[in-house]
């Protein structure tokens, strides 16, 4: 027996005992003695990290699984250090002297049973819990900590991740994911919980469940949303199709649609059953063609103009539109900001809405589309790391000094009002159709509404390159790629000389001028790091290197102008040619990187 092995085996060995329950024990028992131990030394070659979003795991037993002993554990190193705040007075706000959390979970399998377990810990811990009744989309418990006055929560969700999946997102006060120094603070008391230390017991007095009351006061946020209601009533026959992917939004995104004035919504009904299984996916990603097949199906039968869903917590969108031709399109992440941005800027314009102290924001692998229509329009833009939570630093770091009206990330995140801090599928389904029903009011179709803004900014194309490699020599594998990037920078891309080099790891920038390397320093929020390269050439290619936060992958995102006449028109023809061009320039884009 080697050594890691031994190792494994002392550490399932006490997973055998009590205090682990019967089904426990008996499943760890079978994985020790079968004759091949790969299971065994996945489940257990390392206890399942706490990082700086939460937990991410595959479900069952173990130290590297999601369970409700690795739950138990993490709730109570997170009500730890929430009590520690308390009594540091870190806190904003407390009421009537306790720390309040609200507590969500979607549709996953056990994701009950996490959420339950994780609101008894708290309680237990002399903190008031408010209980989602059933499941709930995560832009809803998010708005349910800032509703509610609460300190933080958790949100039981793998998101979009296959169905062996499930996770744990914790929430501060402002009800964003935490950040610094919040994040390191709760890692640091989980690290050094045992299942002895936690409290099980729970107060029952303290945790108060929540539901319909609070769809009511989230659905009349999103409505605040809402720009332009008259184009909405004249189009509110606008035949939408929607699926919520087995997820949390089959309530909740039709209701708020409906509170809209859209009157002509179907949707998908095999896939309105509350499954975690996902019986009709491969993977519950809207981001996937194949998880819109139905909906698209649906839809051809019903003549629809656009086909939406939301993933299993509701915070990511996808959207299917058709072209010109009138096949269905799939509008990809960055497309979908685009739009999202163009039409605010425009209609509270148009509208006598917009205001100087408004701003928009986008992550700094988002379309730099978006930078030149705000440059163009007088809009501030500002540029945050990816994830919500950056976004939402943005929004508090300005608050009560200037009015934040939209923010989005290229993989289908967006979120256009602050009552929410975190991606918001029921909110941005809604402003999307009320787009799509603005240019059918203009004789357009959501498809010619793209192709308008290309026709005035110009045609890039997005792409993101995925290369996965798993294990533990595939992490040292990504790491040393990025070494090498870092060493030796490219000079030119695909041909084209770059020009401007931005390291988010270090903050520094070089930047080509009269010949010269001059460097400089990046500000971000927080003075905050992340590992992410970034090369712009002359030519206005621009390329990020990310390696994942929580996948064992490293993302290559490639932004691919070509050049059009601005403000002619741009037709689906255009479209598919320069769509056709930038691809074409991919194979020496990654030769350029070594890929």
């Amino acid at each position: 027996m080697n050594e890691e092995l031994k190792k494994v085996m002392e550490v399932a060995e006490v997973w055998t005992k009590e205090p682990f329950d019967a089904e426990t024990r008996a499943q760890v028992k079978a994985m020790m003695d079968a004759e091949d131990k790969t299971e065994l030394l996945d489940a257990f070659y390392r206890t399942l990290e706490f990082g700086t979003g939460g937990l991410r795991g595959i479900m069952g037993p173990g130290t590297n699984r999601m369970n409700k002993y690795i739950v138990a554990m993490a709730t109570q190193g997170y009500a730890n250090y929430m009590l520690k705040v308390q009594r540091e007075g870190g806190f904003d706000h407390v009421q009537d002297g306790r720390v309040a959390v609200v507590v969500g979970h979607d549709c996953r399998n056990n994701g009950r049973l996490f959420a339950e377990t994780v609101a008894n810990i708290f309680s237990a811990n002399g903190i008031k819990v408010y209980l989602f009744e059933s499941l709930r989309p995560t832009p809803e418990v998010s708005f349910a900590i800032r509703h509610l006055k609460c300190q933080g929560g958790v949100n039981v969700t793998a998101s979009h991740n296959p169905k062996e999946y499930n996770g744990y997102k914790a929430y501060w006060e402002d009800g964003s994911q935490v950040l610094q120094p919040h994040d390191q603070g709760i890692i640091d008391e989980v690290n050094k919980v045992t299942l002895a230390d936690v409290k099980w017991e729970a107060n029952k007095d303290l945790i108060e469940i929540i539901g319909g009351e609070m769809d009511y006061d989230y659905m009349m946020a999103v409505k605040d949303v809402m720009i332009d209601q008259d184009s909405i009533l004249r189009q509110k026959d606008l035949n939408i199709v929607y699926t919520p992917m087995h997820g949390a939004g089959r309530q909740i995104v039709p209701m708020c649609l409906r509170s809209w004035g859209f009157q002509n919504i179907h949707v998908v009904p095999e896939q309105m059953v509350i499954d975690g299984n996902f019986p009709t996916v491969v993977s519950p990603n809207p981001e996937n063609a194949e998880a819109m097949t139905l909906g698209m199906k649906l839809g051809t039968k019903l003549g629809a103009d656009l086909v939406i869903a939301s993933d299993p917590d509701a915070d990511r969108i996808a959207i299917v539109c058709r072209n010109d031709k009138g096949e269905w399109v799939i509008i990809n992440g960055n497309q979908t900001n685009i739009m999202y941005h163009y039409y605010i800027i425009n209609n509270m314009k148009r509208l006598g809405k917009m205001r100087d102290d408004m701003y928009i924001v986008k992550t700094i692998v988002t379309s730099e589309l978006i930078r030149k229509i705000a440059d163009a329009q007088g809009v501030t833009l500002t540029d945050e790391y990816t994830g919500f939570k950056w976004i939402a630093n943005r929004i508090r770091m300005w608050e009560g000094k200037r009015k934040y009206i939209g923010g989005g990330e290229e993989s289908f995140g967006f979120l256009p009002y602050d009552a929410v801090r975190d991606k918001c599928s029921p909110s941005a389904i809604c402003l999307i159709c009320e787009i799509a029903a603005y240019a059918k009011d203009n004789g357009m179709t959501l498809y010619d509404y793209l192709l308008k803004i290309y026709a005035d900014y110009g045609f890039q194309r997005e792409t993101t390159i995925n290369v996965v490699r798993p294990g533990k020599t595939g992490a040292e594998e990504i790491q040393q790629m990025m070494k090498d990037y870092r060493a030796n920078a490219p000079k030119e891309i695909a041909g084209e000389k770059v020009c401007l080099i931005k390291d988010y790891k270090t903050l520094k920038q070089c930047k080509l001028e009269n010949g010269q390397w001059v460097e400089s320093d990046i500000e971000m929020p927080l003075n905050a790091t992340s590992n992410v390269l970034q090369y712009f050439t002359e030519g206005g290619l621009k390329v990020s290197v990310r390696p994942s936060g929580t996948e064992p992958k490293i993302k290559f995102y490639f932004e691919i102008p070509v050049k059009t006449e601005l403000g002619k028109p741009f037709t689906g023809a255009d479209y598919e040619r320069c769509t056709a061009e930038a691809e074409a320039r991919v194979p020496a884009i990654k030769e350029s990187l070594g890929l």
